[in-house]
């Protein structure tokens, strides 16, 4: 008895909303793509439904322009016939922060919901390598099966899959994250266009569907074959009804059934085998030769990668509980604003876009929208914070000149820091008398004076004269106030502001003896070409080569020869680094170092290390006809000039007084082209894995690729920090917006950090010349060092990247009464292995969202100091609901967390 083959054919477009084309070419053709579907919808009942690729901003960007067709859209979703959402955006999921990808998620149901039904699919198409915490976030949405393109399977060029094992040998299979959920994965095994453009003649419909069948049948669990009727860009097939009928009629045994992904889901899940293998966490094609991967659009545009953490940092971990603060004392919650900016920062999170992998237009626009959300953020910051220090009771600083200013720590732990803060002395309005008379007479004004805390203690402070400067305020209620003030440039060394909350400093004038700073302890010192300098916790020696050498006073392990560069040709292109064949790395190794001593003081010590190097200009002309050729890009031959270019490497250490973590800080002006720059952190500790920041979770990875892999670079991709470590010792390197990173096969397990990779062209299927890919130009890039105390310790080191990921806002403001205690805890709560990811409002009840991750594969305890005459506790999903009251006991709320669980709670005010 055999078992009948059922085709499910399912008509969709894969829409890149900008990639090989500027955005607004792209969207003309998405307006005459939308017009086309509807209006064969109208004419064709048989033609079922199609698929919105998984993203609500199609419908978005197609009512802007054709806003009168919003009522035919939103009754074909309700009909079914327009599949729509979860996602607002079909993101990079790696390249995006953990909260990014929730609100993608949450923004994408939200904007679904107005229309109708929301498709609860997990809809990963072409994402260049899948998160292990998906299965457990769509379980938390309730979706219950996920599709995607890549992460399991050996693929070739244009995405053909090649032959080799699959991590399961079924396109089904079980999907599970590292806390347990699981969800049923289905791979595109023959990609997400195996039922493109589907015959009418008999003859050709005989010939496609057979090989089309047999190629889908190889790797199917069930008789439900998937065949996806569409592509990139893919205009809709109007003549489906037709290429279907005739395929019936040539194979009369087979039901051709024009399906959607609901009732495909549904189908499957009733069909598949109980014992499917399970895969699980990460789906990254290791199990591959390693050149189809795509990971180096980590490094692609280095730029775009830095300008997004940036922006992602000062939304959700400063402006979101900045205003949640400025709630409590009456200021109503920006919903639509910060929905609008988080819309806006999406909007450059696709994978063609975030993945720095378009055409040079592409990447413009971008900046602009960047720049836009960083300017909304500001803005929002501003106003939050101005709300909130005009409650805070500064009248404890009895002095009548005194100027306050308040320090805010958005961060989830309690946390010390160097602050600095621009404090205006005296403001005097324009106009009269002029300008230049009200700036003469402020240039006298003394800034001398100190600094105390809210209990009157001094507190050591640096300062630095700015002068006089122009300013103005923007008051609600009036014009806008234009002054000119006398400025002073304050540094102190913050000491344990409360998590969430903030602590409130005066700068109170008088003698500049009062002031003066504790004593400090001389640590630097030259020893022959060494230069060294420590605080309590680590000490610090740059050799002559510009290498240093970190001491790890808890630990006492050295960490040496840390801080070289590596410089390597790089012929391929944004999506793959290929070096030149045969050609050996150039390092830093051998030069000799200008080594400055910038800064000494109580609060900091910092030194800079200059390196002058030639390298390589550009590639040899070979690769430009290579280019043009459409060469395979590891089947390049072409190598570097001998022409070289100069590369100055500007290195700050910056050692903070009482900090267990080195800053580092590389500029450069970079005039070389087809080439990648890394920074090399040896770590000399013995471990065949490393861990890496990943999207809600701490993810352990091999050091040494599968045996299938013959890619020399094993690069991965990287959240915050990376850390290789033993039993009682670790190194991280923590990073801002460099997101690529390789342990490297060179006996010292080496922790290398990709700086810019340049170069010049798209790459995939066309001929698309990209210059300003090579990244020409002042370039700058952060990191930090973070020793710790070993392999049941990550979570201290994680901790410490979230903070460096968690700007300082520091705001000045005037003496006044208010409502507020002059330091402020608003929300206490522990839990030794969990990190804070989000405080915010619900967008329609206001309630207090926050939600936290377990780093380790332990059960957690998460712990609320919560007074139920107050509030009203509940548990909650990544979507908001109000799923399980939480009753506090004897004021305490204990919760435990699983291992790698996300945990989102919600609290009411109780009426």
């Amino acid at each position: 008895m055999t078992t009948q083959t059922h085709v499910h054919v399912l008509s969709h477009t894969h829409w890149d909303r900008e990639w090989y084309l500027p955005y607004e070419k792209h969207h003309l053709k998405l307006i005459r793509l939308m017009d086309s579907v509807l209006e064969l919808l109208d004419r064709d009942p048989e033609f079922k439904s199609f698929h919105l690729d998984g993203q609500t901003i199609i419908i978005e960007d197609y009512l802007q322009v054709r806003p009168d067709m919003r009522g035919k859209v939103e009754k074909y979703v309700r009909e079914g016939r327009l599949i729509n959402g979860p996602w607002y955006i079909l993101q990079d999921e790696f390249l995006t922060s953990s909260e990014a990808n929730v609100r993608n998620l949450l923004i994408g149901h939200q904007d679904a919901a107005a229309f109708g039904p929301v498709a609860k699919i997990g809809y990963f198409p072409d994402s260049f390598g899948n998160m292990g915490q998906a299965p457990q976030m769509m379980r938390q949405a309730g979706i219950e099966a996920a599709l995607f393109g890549r992460g399991v399977k050996p693929t070739g060029a244009n995405n053909v899959v090649t032959d080799g094992d699959f991590e399961s040998p079924y396109s089904e299979m079980e999907w599970e994250s590292p806390d347990g959920s699981k969800v049923l994965g289905i791979l595109f095994a023959n990609w997400y266009h195996n039922g493109m453009e589907i015959p009418v003649d008999p003859e050709e419909s005989r010939v496609y569907w057979e090989q089309r069948m047999q190629d889908a049948a190889k790797y199917a669990s069930t008789p439900h074959l998937l065949f996806m009727n569409g592509c990139d860009h893919q205009p809709v097939q109007a003549n489906l009804t037709e290429a279907l009928q005739v395929a019936k009629q040539q194979f009369p045994d087979v039901e051709f059934i024009h399906t959607n992904f609901p009732d495909y889901i549904r189908t499957v899940q009733g069909a598949v085998s109980p014992d499917l293998k399970i895969i699980r966490g990460e789906l990254r094609s290791q199990r591959t030769d390693g050149w189809g991967t795509l990971v180096n659009t980590a490094s692609a545009r280095v730029y775009i990668k830095q300008a997004n953490q940036a922006c992602q940092a000062l939304l959700e971990k400063v402006a979101e509980p900045l205003a949640v603060l400025a709630s409590n004392v009456g200021v109503p919650y920006p919903h639509d604003l910060f929905t609008y900016n988080w819309k806006m920062l999406m909007q450059n999170h696709p994978h063609d876009s975030i993945c720095g992998c378009s055409v040079d237009e592409v990447h413009q626009e971008m900046m602009t929208r960047f720049s836009k959300s960083r300017h909304l953020t500001e803005g929002l910051i501003e106003e939050s914070t101005a709300s909130i220090t005009g409650e805070i009771n500064t009248d404890i600083f009895n002095h009548a000149e005194a100027v306050p200013f308040v320090v805010f720590n958005t961060a989830g732990v309690e946390r010390s820091g160097l602050i600095r803060i621009d404090l205006d002395l005296e403001r005097v309005p324009l106009y009269e008398p002029s300008p230049a008379e009200i700036a003469q007479g402020l240039a006298s004004h003394s800034i001398e004076g100190k600094i105390v805390n809210h209990e009157g203690q001094l507190v050591p402070a640096v300062f630095e004269d700015l002068g006089v400067g122009f300013g103005y305020t923007l008051p609600s209620d009036k014009f806008r106030q234009p002054y000119m003030a006398r400025r002073v440039r304050v540094a102190i060394q913050a000491e344990h502001v409360p998590a969430g909350g903030y602590a409130t400093y005066a700068f109170i004038p008088g003698p500049a003896s009062e002031a003066a700073a504790a004593d400090h302890q001389d640590s630097l010192r030259s020893e022959g070409n060494t230069v060294a300098f420590d605080n309590d916790k680590l000490g610090v020696i740059i050799a002559s080569n510009g290498t240093f050498t970190v001491m790890d006073k808890a630990t006492g392990k050295l960490y040496r020869d840390l801080g070289s560069f590596e410089d390597t040709g790089d012929i391929g292109n944004e999506y793959m680094y290929k070096q030149p064949a045969g050609e050996q790395a150039r390092t830093t190794a051998h030069l000799q170092a200008d080594i400055q001593v910038l800064e000494q003081s109580y609060l900091r010590t910092v030194v800079a290390i200059e390196l002058d190097w030639e390298i390589p200009a550009h590639a040899e002309s070979a690769l430009t006809v290579e280019q043009q050729q459409m060469v395979h890009f590891p089947d390049r031959k072409s190598q570097r000039t001998s022409t070289t270019v100069p590369l100055k490497l500007h290195t700050v250490l910056t050692l903070e007084r009482g900090a267990d973590v080195l800053g580092i800080r590389v500029s450069y002006n970079n005039q070389a082209a087809d080439h990648r720059l890394r920074m090399l952190f040896p770590t000399d500790l013995q471990s065949d894995v490393h861990v890496a920041d990943s999207i809600f979770e701490l993810a352990e990875r091999d050091n040494v690729p599968a045996v299938e892999w013959n890619n020399p670079s094993n690069c991965q991709h990287v959240q915050t920090f990376v850390a290789v470590d033993e039993q009682a010792a670790g190194l991280a390197v923590a990073n801002l917006g460099l997101n690529e990173y390789e342990v490297m096969r060179d006996g010292r397990n080496t922790i290398a950090v990709t700086l810019l990779r340049s170069v010049g062209e798209l790459g995939d299927w066309g001929v698309f010349l990209t210059p300003e890919a090579q990244c020409i130009g002042e370039q700058t890039a952060e990191l930090q060092l973070i020793p710790y105390r070993g392999r049941g310790n990550r979570h201290d080191a994680a901790v410490k990247a979230a903070l460096f990921h968690t700007p300082w806002t520091a705001v000045q403001t005037t003496v006044h009464s208010g409502s507020l205690p002059a330091v402020h805890r608003p929300l206490q709560w522990g839990g030794s292995e969990l990190i804070l990811s989000a405080v915010k409002l619900h967008a329609s009840t206001g309630d207090q969202i926050i939600r936290w991750y377990n780093t380790s594969n332990k059960p957690a305890q998460l712990t609320i100091h919560a007074d139920a005459a107050k509030q009203a506790w509940y548990k909650s999903n990544i979507l908001e609901e109000n799923l399980l009251p939480l009753i506090p006991a004897d004021g305490l709320l204990t919760i435990t967390v699983g291992p790698a669980e996300i945990i989102t709670l919600g609290c009411r005010r109780a009426d």
